[in-house]
């Protein structure tokens, strides 16, 4: 990775940081928050209280089909999931859906995606209990 993608990357990941958690919206008991990318994609997080779980929904538009991300979930800075995700037809996107167990007290959730070419993808949100 260059020296020029890593501050990139690194200006990318700060300035998800201090976005607010209602970015985008905030209703109900749910919130979304606009992303960032390092080159141009799009993404999105999504998360609400359902029970005593978290549903959450990240999604990166690349505009491109058949790459394959590697993503990762984070609750509270804790590593709750990772997995693969590969862009699809027709609009070049994936999403991860997961359930995530929800702590007693506000959670932070921050989902990550990094491509083979190495761009990434980061989003942060925090829902209040």
């Amino acid at each position: 990775m260059t020296p020029q993608r890593i501050l990139i990357a690194c200006l990318a990941c700060a300035a998800t940081a201090l976005l607010p958690a209602t970015a985008l919206a905030k209703g109900g008991d749910g919130v979304r928050v606009s992303g960032s990318c390092t080159t141009s994609s799009t993404a999105k997080l999504k998360i609400k209280a359902d029970d005593s779980r978290i549903e959450t929904e990240f999604e990166v538009d690349q505009n491109r089909n058949g790459v394959r991300w590697t993503v990762t979930l984070r609750r509270n800075g804790a590593l709750a999931v990772w997995t693969k995700a590969t862009t699809r037809a027709p609009s070049g996107s994936f999403s991860v859906n997961r359930r995530l167990a929800n702590g007693s007290g506000a959670d932070t959730v921050t989902a990550r995606a990094v491509s083979p070419s190495g761009e990434v993808c980061t989003a942060r949100a925090r829902l209040s209990s």
